[in-house]
């Protein structure tokens, strides 16, 4: 048996010499430059910032490149306080939640959850595509698009289901609480035609039992915000991480028992 010769090509590409950020500079001291006198973010004086801003004005200004106005920062704060807590319903609530219980390490139990809220179903994973989706159709008719979309066969036995991205029913209905925060979020004056779209879109579709997901009411606002749909991932896990922890650190100190443990009769398999 020969040999076989792979052929090694060069990749012609030119590497840096350093790593550069637009996003933070550091001063060095002047005794020791490997410690930090001081630090600006995007220009501004990380002391200045502590002293005269919100945390809400500061991650703004992490991705943005600019301190927000009032109304973008009333929307943003408003935003972070809605999505701080999926609720212990959700997967990667559940996921803390069990991982807290079952004595993982404290410093674990965050990196867990956010790994399941990284999913595509009412996770991270829909952020970004519904933020594609709405930049693509806010200028839409959104009755007609919703007639569209409604023209294809819903499944009956889906109860968890997705008719556009952000949009869609759980447990086989809407979800009422999405849809009173995202008007609340629409009324405010930093929002805009993502919300106000969204909004009309999922009146549209109200008749159908369809409506916001949480994954859309995010997308939205931060459409409004001027956020990279790329950013949308990374920026819900971080809204939702707090809720996170939380619940997971609660039960970290508790018996395996405060959790309830599927019996044999219940254990069931699906086949396919």
């Amino acid at each position: 048996m020969t040999r076989q010769r792979v052929k090694v090509q060069r990749r012609n590409e030119s590497f840096v010499q350093r790593t550069v950020t637009r996003i933070w500079q550091e001063q060095a001291s002047a005794e020791n430059p490997y410690i930090t006198e001081s630090c600006r973010c995007h220009g501004y004086d990380l002391l200045e910032l502590m002293s005269g801003r919100s945390y809400v004005d500061v991650l703004y200004l992490l991705f943005r490149g600019e301190l927000p106005g009032k109304n973008e920062s009333m929307l943003l704060e408003a935003l972070m306080i809605a999505m701080i807590n999926p609720g212990p319903r959700h997967p990667a609530t559940r996921a803390a939640m069990n991982a807290g219980v079952g004595k993982t390490d404290p410093v674990h139990i965050l990196p867990i959850a956010l790994t399941v809220m990284g999913g595509s179903h009412l996770g991270a994973g829909q952020v970004e595509v519904a933020m594609r989706f709405l930049r693509k159709h806010r200028d839409a008719d959104p009755d007609q698009l919703a007639s569209d979309l409604l023209k294809h066969p819903m499944p009956a036995e889906e109860e968890d289901w997705r008719l556009a991205p952000g949009f869609g029913r759980r447990f086989a209905d809407a979800e009422c609480l999405s849809g009173k925060i995202a008007r609340q979020l629409a009324a405010l004056p930093g929002s805009g035609a993502g919300l106000r779209w969204g909004c009309a879109f999922a009146d549209a579709l109200a008749a159908q039992r369809l409506g916001w997901l949480n994954t859309g009411v995010v997308a939205a606002a931060l459409v409004d915000l001027g956020f990279y749909p790329r950013d949308g991932a990374g920026v819900f896990q971080l809204l939702s991480a707090p809720g996170l922890l939380a619940h997971g650190m609660e039960l970290a100190n508790k018996p395996v028992t405060a959790m309830p443990y599927v019996d044999d009769e219940h254990y069931v398999i699906e086949k396919r």
